[in-house]
């Protein structure tokens, strides 16, 4: 748990889809020193799609294959599935498909192992079925849920972790980063975030948020700030 044995709190991001809008989100996380893991289908990169989102058309266009080494250079890939399906409607055989080729596609894109993931679909998008198929036949060693729990504690089941916050959710998001930069814990504590960067373009404002949140919880001395794999594994 946590490269930097020296640090009781960590704070780590987990990005969906592996859209166009995660470069620019990858140029803010480094201007501020902090780190992410993007998780990949492999089986849709390069694909375009329009989303209808507040009644908003948004861009949903998956990075090149080609370019997902030198954009996510410095973060870590994981698994998002080959093809986006629900996993708790697939059987046993298209589940370790949709993983594990996933992730040794991912591998070889980015010339090291990947071994985390995020669950697809939302709602009702993971079970234990599911997550011991994947810690049975598949190289993953954690995945993340979406089911946000509003709190930095550590937890035993690293195939359903579930995040502490949503990064739209901003009232809440510096709610909660206020508390975890005053915070001085006894045991380690992690304070991780999730999202998709194509949804930063819901509002005019919001990259500006997310900016700002990112400034309240940087830099500190007494924080560790890892990719998922740094933090949880």
């Amino acid at each position: 748990m946590f490269c930097d044995h020296t640090k009781k709190k960590a704070i780590t991001f987990s990005y969906d889809d592996g859209v166009t809008q995660d470069i620019r989100l990858i140029e803010l996380l480094n201007k501020y020193n902090l780190k992410c893991t993007f998780n990949l289908n492999s089986g849709l990169l390069s694909g375009k799609q329009i989303l209808i989102r507040n009644d908003q058309r948004i861009a949903h266009y998956k990075v090149h294959s080609d370019d997902v080494k030198y954009i996510y250079d410095g973060h870590e890939v994981a698994v998002h599935t080959l093809t986006h399906p629900n996993l708790t409607q697939c059987d046993e055989k298209e589940i370790i498909h949709q993983v594990e080729t996933d992730r040794l596609n991912l591998s070889e894109l980015v010339g090291y192992e990947v071994v985390g993931m995020a669950y697809p679909c939302g709602s009702v998008n993971n079970d234990d079925r599911v997550a011991n198929i994947i810690k049975s036949y598949t190289g993953v060693k954690y995945s993340r849920t979406i089911t946000v729990n509003d709190c930095f504690d550590l937890q035993e089941n690293l195939y359903r972790f579930n995040p502490t916050s949503f990064h739209l959710n901003f009232e809440k998001l510096m709610r909660l980063g206020k508390a975890f930069v005053e915070l001085n814990p006894e045991t380690p504590k992690i304070f991780y975030i999730w999202g998709h960067s194509y949804e930063m373009d819901y509002g005019a404002d919001y990259w500006i948020k997310l900016e700002e949140f990112f400034k309240l919880i940087s830099n500190k001395d007494d924080i560790y700030y890892g990719t998922n794999k740094d933090v949880l594994l």
